[in-house]
């Protein structure tokens, strides 16, 4: 039996290179419903009109991480959205909203995880000399990048790269493989089971 097709949320903060790529990669198993930003006027929130897709902006400003969380789980819940997608979105969330989303709240990073979490990835890759970097799609999980991996992707880190030359080519692959692991997730063709990504 075919799933039926999952309600996407995609959480931004910025221009959504991540999400025009999640646009257009729209198929049988996912259609996004939602952008949510918390900043007014970027790049995403264009995007996502410019494909009928519905957008809200939830400021941050001057409320607590519980309030602000507590403001898009309602967005999200009104929307009956099965899957949410963080797409550079720059807010570290509660713990009370990704446990409310286990299994269903999945996120990009710039590096081959569990090496490099965090932020500065390519400047310490470059610092660390390392001959390869790359992405990796992974379930969020209450510690900061440290969810079961979904998928990643390699790259090559090549003598006179600098820290933009080498996002830049990670960024490239990033457009693919984000899509590819979201249809995985909404096709019920990974789970997180008992703190593992579990594949069938």
């Amino acid at each position: 039996m075919i799933p039926p097709v999952k309600r996407v949320a995609v959480l931004i903060s910025g221009r959504g290179s991540n999400l025009q790529n999640l646009i257009d990669a729209q198929d049988a198993s996912y259609r996004i419903v939602l952008v949510i930003s918390n900043v007014e006027g970027v790049g995403g929130l264009d995007k996502a009109q410019a494909a009928g897709i519905a957008t809200t902006v939830i400021s941050h400003a001057g409320k607590t991480r519980e309030a602000f969380d507590g403001e898009m789980n309602a967005a999200l819940h009104a929307v009956r959205a099965d899957i949410i997608v963080l797409a550079g979105f720059m807010r570290i969330l509660s713990d009370g909203f990704v446990r409310g989303w286990e299994g269903r709240l999945i996120n990009i990073h710039p590096s081959l995880l569990p090496a490099y979490k965090g932020t500065k990835v390519h400047e310490r890759v470059l610092a660390a000399k390392e001959s390869v970097s790359g992405a990796s799609v992974h379930f969020v999980v209450p510690e900061l990048d440290a969810g079961p991996v979904i998928a990643q992707t390699s790259v090559p880190v090549h003598p006179g790269d600098t820290p933009q030359t080498l996002a830049d080519r990670v960024l490239a692959v990033e457009h693919k493989l984000y899509p590819d692991a979201l249809k995985l997730l909404a096709s019920d063709k990974v789970k997180l089971l008992n703190g593992q990504a579990v594949f069938s």
